[in-house]
């Protein structure tokens, strides 16, 4: 294992951990990702059987320009930045808990009380850094197996651990989708056991877990694992809603909760936007309010775009996600995100393109990416069709875009220029003129220039019986 502690900052904390005679392992996910052959990373753990602040305080003072310390009293931990590495310190450490609280009871301990403590096997796996052990992997619970195999597997008792520190769960879900592993029956069992204990982790620390999972290659894994566990419908209910197929007469609809995953997976594929993710996973989220049977129409789902961009904000609150740029972002998406779609067919007005473009504005492109990620037939001379549909939307998007400057466009004729032209105050009529030279301009009545717009103000003015002041 001494090939993983090629880096100098490991020859450092070793000569430190001799200084002080103190046992000193590094532990956790950097040995996991090396041991995977993932790329390095720069973030370390290290356990200390002792003070893991004094370790850090003499680590900083062999490194050139002794970079500071900062150190966590309440917690017993310290961290450092050099160069681009960012390394913690911990004292081994051994914890109890109470029921109510995922905030142990902690005392000093050894390495083998900390590594009992960890979530998983994989996670508990350390590296010794001291003399008599540099580069030996210590390894109690068969971590290194359940790496080979792809498990996902608690150190003790699931129960006690998921008990314990509701917030394991999570985290087990979210390895089990970056890395692609298979949690073991046991431990998966004892997360669908114990889902009501996530009632105690606060919504923030869970939509971290889920920003995690949605940044994953394959986000669906997880949200399917969320569902099967039964912790979706501990936090996030609505989108469980979605979930199911009802039957009229034989007629069918698509089971639309795993129908979104397909969409967030497709989307993934193209965007690595975590709020194009988001908005991918809520893009259908007013379907079970507007699911309507008509016996001619069948199944159908109107304006359920509308239904969920006004379901957005309330939803990203619940989930303590930005109510800020980035939620109006995720809002406008859903409510937009059938627009492109009418746009497929032989006959598109060039109308209909610049109000698209002007009411995606720079988004445009964004949108694009839903709608063709939305395509989840299997049928697949359907798909490839609907595709090259999206094709033609986009040279026409293009088009008109290069030809009429529509994208983020204000007209040309500002308010003030009215309200100084004609010697009016701020009022109804400036507004209605601004709005019909907009109209003109989308509607292709007119171009975007100024000065066809002036003088479709003079005309508008005259109607209104508005005269321009003369200079």
């Amino acid at each position: 294992m001494k090939s993983y502690l090629e880096s100098p900052i490991f020859d450092v904390i070793h000569r430190a951990a001799e200084a002080l005679n103190v046992e000193t392992y590094v532990i956790g996910g950097y040995v996991r990702d090396r041991l995977l052959q993932r790329r390095e990373p720069k973030d370390v753990d290290i356990v200390a059987v002792g003070s893991g602040i004094a370790l850090a305080e003499k680590v900083s003072e062999l490194l050139p320009k002794h970079p500071k310390v900062q150190v966590f009293k309440n917690f017993g931990t310290a961290m450092l930045r050099h160069e681009d590495w960012e390394v913690e310190f911990v004292g081994a450490r051994k914890e109890s808990y109470r029921s109510n609280s995922r905030k142990p009871i902690v005392e000093n301990g050894t390495l083998e009380d900390d590594q009992n403590r960890r979530d998983f096997t994989i996670n508990a796996l350390a590296i010794g850094l001291n003399t008599a052990n540099y580069g030996e992997l210590i390894d109690p619970f068969g971590g290194l197996k359940d790496l080979d195999e792809g498990i996902i597997r608690t150190p003790l008792n699931p129960d006690a651990t998921y008990s314990d520190d509701p917030l394991r769960m999570m985290r087990g879900i979210r390895f089990a989708t970056q890395l692609g592993f298979a949690i073991e029956k046991e431990s998966f069992d004892a997360i669908a056991r114990n889902a009501h204990r996530i009632e105690i982790i606060s919504q923030e620390r869970i939509t971290d877990e889920l920003n995690k999972i949605m940044a994953s290659s394959r986000p669906s894994v997880g949200w399917v694992l969320l569902e099967e566990t039964g912790l979706l419908k501990e936090f996030f209910p609505e989108l469980l809603t979605l979930k199911g197929i009802e039957d009229v007469d034989g007629q069918t609809h698509k089971d639309n909760f795993y129908h979104t995953l397909q969409v967030v997976d497709n989307l993934s594929a193209t965007s690595e936007s975590l709020w194009l993710r988001w908005a991918a996973l809520l893009h259908d989220i007013g379907k079970p309010v507007s699911k309507r049977f008509d016996k001619k129409a069948g199944w159908t789902f109107h304006g359920h775009e509308f239904i969920g961009g006004k379901m957005v904000p309330k939803i990203l609150r619940k989930l303590k996600l930005p109510n800020n740029e980035k939620m109006k972002y995720v809002q406008k998406m859903v409510r937009m995100s059938s627009r492109p779609t009418a746009l497929s067919g032989k006959e598109v007005t060039d109308s209909a393109v610049r109000r698209l473009l002007f009411d995606a504005g720079e988004d445009v492109d964004d949108l694009m990416l839903l709608c063709e990620a939305d395509m989840t037939t299997q049928n697949e001379r359907k798909k490839k069709r609907y595709l090259q549909n999206y094709q033609l939307v986009r040279q026409k998007l293009k088009e008109v875009e290069e030809r009429d400057r529509v994208v983020n466009f204000e007209p040309p004729i500002s308010g003030k220029d009215i309200m100084e032209t004609f010697h009016v105050p701020p009022g109804r009529v400036i507004g209605e003129i601004k709005s019909s030279i907009k109209e003109a301009i989308l509607e292709g009545n007119i171009q975007n220039d100024r000065d066809q717009a002036w003088k479709m103000m003079i005309d508008l003015a005259r109607e209104k019986g508005l005269k321009p002041i003369e200079k």
